[in-house]
């Protein structure tokens, strides 16, 4: 820095210090100063339409790139708009950093009536990360900075951080550069668990795999003790492709599906890594696991939670299983298990709904169309509950549901950001034509930046899954039939393409086309219509 610069300008050179290329967010009066900065920087500076947007692009920018997203807020009702984002962030453990204003340092907590003031903002968003506090001297910003990105590269659960800066601090001129600090780095732990974990899987009868979000940068290693040791793999949301859904031993993200809760009951040890094994991936208070546990996570909050393990590992998924690989050794099992895996597989696809009957379908059809590297971005809608365990997955990291926190509306800002942070591969949004209404005016910002995203909105004229819940309740339907917009007109408005395709063969035109667009492109599908009921 040659001359003085505000607090707010400094900053933005400290985020280019730690690496930082895109942020998120919409400028306000008391964020000017960091904009100043941002008018001189390389870092690219993304328009979202809402900070609930901001914060969710942030959080897909980070949960695709493997780097955390930042996000720019003003004070008061922009931090309490991107709340949502930020809960989504803490319980899918992304690395997202929030950055905003606050008031004057000297109103704060005097509920003077400032402009967007909460008299303790940190307290608003300190449940939902990982830290969140208040920069009250440029010094204050670079250790907090140093934190925050120490901690995202530490061993801890990712989780996202809030710092607020007053506005007159990020005035404030500085004169000395804020500089960036070492941050931590992942080390190897102790690996004399791996013995008595392959003793004890050797030892089992019907060993099971479990593996979550945690376990994404292990897939060859997991890969590796399925095949070993002959057992079958079942994955949550965030786990689906760390083994490959087409691998003979894989049951897919089937969690969820209550003929995988009886399989498991019967399984006498379960190796789970990376996973929470948490309600938002089974769907029920506690899933039924009667044999031995052994529970890999970097997380020892994990270790005595609603599933205590009889062998609890605090190490990283990679490392861990290596160990694991070692100490089982080269001699592989036999246990006719890829044909208990087919038969599983198979009485998946009995008794399904109408609706579900019609999501297979057209999940079919999408597969059958897209590179095998394509990544599915899932909104929370009964489209992507299906999808769960009938859209195969064939490598980690390609498919994003983030039923972790279940906020409808994520689908299309999270694809947004993702799409910017990796770059040069298919991303495609599957969304329920009640969830794309909570983040509709993004379509804008896809547009703006050119985006060949195929965006499916699967139409089924409300909120059907609490429809379908209130009539299993005997509970008369209110507030979940409200109207649409024509949907081709709104996307068009926009600045996108529109289609409804009225054949199978028009659908999967639509979504090969939309990826070749420079544009994004909204692909309408009715429920009910004709082509998704045929065979």
């Amino acid at each position: 820095m040659s001359r003085s610069m505000s607090c707010g300008e400094a900053l933005v050179h400290l985020l280019e210090e730690y690496g930082v290329d895109t942020v998120f967010g919409i400028p306000g009066f008391h964020t000017l100063e960091i904009y100043r900065g941002l008018a001189n920087s390389p870092i690219r500076h993304i328009l979202a339409r809402n900070e609930q947007g901001a914060g969710f692009m942030a959080d897909g920018y980070a949960r695709m790139s493997g780097k955390p997203g930042v996000c720019l807020l003003i004070s008061g009702p922009g931090v309490t708009n991107a709340c949502t984002p930020i809960g989504q962030a803490f319980a899918d453990s992304i690395p997202a950093l929030f950055i905003s204003s606050t008031t004057a340092s000297y109103s704060l907590g005097k509920g003077w009536g400032c402009t967007h003031e909460v008299t303790d903002l940190t307290a608003v968003t300190r449940p939902l990360t990982a830290f969140s506090a208040t920069a009250t001297s440029p010094s204050d910003l670079e250790e907090l900075l140093a934190e925050a990105f120490s901690f995202f590269s530490s061993a801890n659960r990712p989780r996202p951080v809030h710092i607020a800066v007053p506005y007159d601090i990020l005035s404030e001129k500085v004169s000395t550069p804020l500089k960036a600090r070492a941050q931590n780095i992942l080390q190897s732990m102790d690996s004399n668990y791996a013995a008595d974990v392959a003793k004890l899987l050797r030892q089992a009868k019907s060993p099971l795999i479990l593996v979550g979000g945690g376990a994404k940068m292990a897939s060859k290693e997991i890969t590796q003790i399925a095949e070993i040791l002959d057992a079958p793999v079942i994955s949550t949301n965030a786990g689906k492709g760390v083994v490959s859904e087409l691998h003979s031993l894989c049951i897919g993200g089937v969690i969820s599906r209550s003929n995988t809760h009886e399989f498991l009951s019967k399984c006498d040890v379960i190796l789970a890594v990376g996973t929470e094994i948490s309600e938002a991936d089974s769907y029920v208070e506690r899933i039924p696991i009667k044999g031995k546990l052994i529970r890999i996570d970097i997380d020892p909050g994990k270790q005595s939670d609603l599933y205590p393990a009889d062998i609890n590992v605090v190490e990283d998924a990679v490392l861990a299983s290596k160990n694991i690989i070692t100490a089982l050794g080269s001699d592989q099992s036999t246990r006719n298990t890829q044909d208990h895996v087919s038969r599983i597989r198979q009485s998946l696809y009995k008794n399904l709904s109408k609706s579900e009957f019609q999501h297979v379908s057209l999940l079919a059809q999408l597969k059958a169309c897209l590179p095998s590297d394509a990544v599915i971005v899932a909104d929370i809608c009964q489209l992507s509950y299906t999808g769960a365990f009938a859209y195969p997955v064939e490598l980690p990291g390609k498919w994003h549901c983030p039923n972790g926190y279940c906020a409808l509306g994520c689908g299309l800002p999270v694809a947004i950001g993702g799409a910017l942070g990796i770059k040069d591969v298919p991303v495609v949004v599957l969304v329920g034509d009640g969830g794309l209404m909570f983040t509709a005016q993004e379509l804008i910002t896809a547009s703006e930046l050119n985006l060949s995203l195929p965006i499916i909105v699967w139409n089924n004229h409300g909120l059907k899954q609490i429809k379908d819940d209130m009539e299993m309740s005997e509970i008369p339907a209110i507030g979940v039939d409200g109207n649409n917009p024509d949907f081709l007109l709104l996307a068009e408005a926009c600045g996108c393409n529109g289609i409804q395709p009225k054949t199978k063969n028009e659908f999967s035109l639509a979504v090969t086309q939309a990826l070749n667009r420079e544009n994004p492109t909204v692909i309408e599908v009715i429920e009910g219509s004709q082509w998704l009921l045929e065979p």
